[in-house]
């Protein structure tokens, strides 16, 4: 490309910012359409990703720009320590809600009502990919394509479907929320089509999806500890799952 930053002024309203070296191999990796990437030190870019991501190390060569240093940090908010970025397209919404609603399924959904913390939600979608889940969805205002979500995911949007929806919308297939007044998770058998929600980090879940909720469950707590982190729930739940047989083949 013979002027990246020409390329990225005219893209940055519509792509979705791939910030740091990891968030880039992983896009790549799982097949993102990335028109334009920088970096400051091509070379020492190029030797990361021979040691760390061999397998995307061609694709970058052919993609990534030098840009000086004050260049690079005009096109991102938070400067990476890899002083790497790029632009992706995103996936269409039809491609995702298609996903979303294949049956039969052999992962669950998860489906975040209503969060509130942009990290949180990026490291549930890193959780999700990496347990193969089919996708996550979030409720509410917050866009989980949002750059400091993407930037928590490590560019791992790419590898499962991820959609802002409506409780109205969600996708078929039992309905389990996590919930203190819930029971023992460990004594029920998780299917692969579940559905698994998980309230907001203030408030719990929505009386709209309580009111569609099959069952609910609650995680192992000691007394007198008052809740887990939002991803540190997800993660127990979905290896749950995965520890009961659920895990799909890879």
């Amino acid at each position: 490309m013979n002027d990246p930053l020409r390329a990225w002024h005219r893209l940055a309203d519509t792509g979705v910012l791939l910030d740091g070296f990891h968030a880039l191999k992983h896009a790549l990796r799982f097949g993102a359409e990335v028109p334009v990437a920088v970096a400051v030190d091509r070379a020492a870019t190029l030797a990361l990703a021979g040691e760390l991501a061999p397998d995307v190390r061609d694709t970058l060569d052919a993609l990534l720009t030098e840009v000086p240093e004050a260049a690079y940090r005009s096109l991102v908010a938070r400067p990476h320590p890899t002083a790497v970025a790029a632009l992706a397209v995103r996936p269409s919404r039809a491609g995702q809600l298609e996903t979303l609603a294949r049956v039969p399924r052999n992962a669950p959904v998860v489906v975040l009502d209503n969060p509130r913390n942009l990290g949180n939600a990026g490291a549930v979608i890193r959780l999700a990919a990496g347990f193969g889940a089919t996708g996550v969805v979030t409720t509410g205002t917050l866009d989980p394509w949002h750059p400091t979500v993407v930037r928590g995911g490590a560019g791992l949007h790419y590898a499962t479907a991820v959609e802002r929806l409506e409780v109205a919308e969600l996708p078929a297939g039992p309905l389990f929320a996590l919930d203190p007044e819930g029971e023992d998770v460990r004594g029920v058998k998780l299917p692969d089509d579940a559905v698994l929600a998980f309230g907001s980090e203030r408030s719990g879940l929505s009386a709209e999806l309580r009111a569609r909720t099959d069952r609910l469950l609650s995680l192992p707590m000691r007394p007198q500890v008052s809740s887990y982190n939002l991803a540190t729930s997800v993660a127990m739940t979905l290896y749950h799952w995965s520890a009961s047989g659920g895990a799909p083949a890879f």
